[in-house]
């Protein structure tokens, strides 16, 4: 199936586990957007971290010496506005879990934050969540307000070993509620469709590059999308021999990637 690379015009990419792993940069990513840039393929970075906005990323990518524009990044952060704004323009009021990121880019949006009387409750990954913020997101769900989940990824990958991801505060809401979120994040098609208008291109002239099978493997598949799954981050191969979506490339690295892709030219 290797074949397929030929033919992909635009590549969708994951940050974590497939370009770093917390704040280790992995093998060949220089080379790699190198390799893009010198056989003209599109890319767009999209991440369902809402801890970080476009900015941190290029800023990362610059000092390993790649540069990009931050229209080439959309995080799960960015993306929960941008998509409210054009699905649901009623939510002007939300309760929010989550950091900085995430309350900036709602604030950018014209969205306002509030403690309570929510339109919508915004949920993503809080290193300072406390019980009270999960019964105020509880109640105002309750109550009626629209349950939103930039990302449901139940881990992140980091230097220590895989972490709670913003999914298990998603959970713990689920289990408090019996309510299920909208998911702005993959493997939700939101962040897909955001990220291909960014690219310019249609699903099966786009590739989906990622370290994780229920996300970035079985969100893409989902929409048309080619996929190729690189083995630093999350899922094993292993896994993926199993998964109910096969990816079309299973790769070691970005420089395995590379090697392939290149055979194709």
């Amino acid at each position: 199936m290797r074949h397929f690379l030929a033919n992909v015009r635009a590549l969708l990419m994951d940050l974590d586990g497939v370009l770093w792993l917390g704040h280790q940069p992995l093998p060949g990513v220089a080379e790699f957007f190198s390799f893009l840039n010198a056989h003209q393929i599109r890319f767009v970075l999209v991440s369902n971290n809402a801890t970080r906005r476009a900015e941190y990323t290029v800023g990362r990518l610059c000092e390993i010496g790649v540069e990009i524009s931050p229209a080439q990044v959309l995080t799960s952060a960015d993306a929960t506005p941008r998509w409210l704004l054009q699905k649901m323009p009623n939510v002007k009021r939300v309760y929010v879990i989550g950091e900085r990121a995430l309350r900036d880019a709602l604030t950018e949006g014209q969205i306002e934050i509030v403690e309570r009387e929510a339109d919508a409750v915004v949920v993503g990954l809080d290193h300072d969540l406390t019980y009270e913020k999960l019964k105020c997101a509880t109640l105002e769900i309750r109550r009626g307000a629209k349950f939103i989940a930039t990302n449901t990824d139940r881990t992140l990958p980091t230097e220590e070993g895989l972490t709670p991801g913003a999914g298990a505060l998603v959970a713990a809401l689920i289990a408090a509620t019996d309510v299920a979120p909208i998911v702005i994040g993959k493997p939700g098609r939101p962040m897909f469709e955001l990220a291909l208008e960014i690219a310019g291109t249609s699903p099966h002239e786009t590739a989906m590059l990622g370290d994780r099978l229920d996300t970035d493997i079985d969100g893409a598949a989902d929409l048309g999308l080619k996929t190729i799954l690189v083995l630093t981050g999350v899922s094993t191969r292993a896994e993926a021999e199993q998964n109910r979506v096969r990816p079309d490339l299973i790769v070691e690295n970005l420089p395995a990637l590379m090697r392939t892709w290149a055979e194709t030219y």
